[in-house]
């Protein structure tokens, strides 16, 4: 983050080096408001670079394996050509080939999830996927087996990403 504040600020000034260019072949008869005015297109247009090109440039660096099974796409009013272009601020991949079957009942594939988001970490989630009945569930410390039946299981809808990604490389 620091980094991309710092990318801004130069941005910004770009942008004024290129208006004070053009007062400057306009023999100063080009407005001075041209130098903040293009100074502050700059910044906006360096930020909602970074905002769009963000989900490509860190899915790109996703090692082989992780395999993307969901995107979340945003608009907000502070951005409102958000409503025309939807952008991509959230993500989860599935870690397909460390995924584990379950020896006693292949059917039950251990797979971790990363979730992504702008600006923040990425968090890795342990899941349990039921190939046959189409339904996830959380794997934690105190998860136990003998159990299974008792966790709160999350349907999936059959070509959910998810499942198609897991339950191909299982069976």
């Amino acid at each position: 983050m620091f980094w991309e504040l710092i990318a801004t600020v130069f941005a910004g000034i770009g942008g004024a080096g290129i208006a004070l260019f053009i007062r400057t072949l306009s023999k100063k008869k080009a407005p001075k408001w041209l130098v903040p005015t293009f100074a502050g297109l700059a910044m906006l247009g360096f930020q909602v670079q970074g905002e769009y090109s963000w989900y490509d440039h860190q899915k790109s660096m996703l090692p082989t394996g992780l395999v993307v099974v969901k995107t979340v796409q945003e608009e907000a009013p502070w951005r409102p050509w958000s409503y025309i272009y939807p952008q991509t601020m959230r993500f989860i991949a599935a870690d397909v080939t460390n995924s584990a079957q379950n020896k006693i009942d292949p059917d039950l594939v251990l797979v971790d999830l990363y979730f992504f988001e702008r600006r923040h970490l990425a968090k890795r989630v342990p899941q349990i996927v039921d190939c046959v009945k189409d339904a996830r569930t959380d794997f934690t410390e105190s998860f136990n087996p003998s159990h299974l039946q008792d966790s709160h299981w999350y349907p999936l809808n059959e070509n959910d990403p998810l499942l198609t990604a897991v339950c191909q490389k299982a069976g």
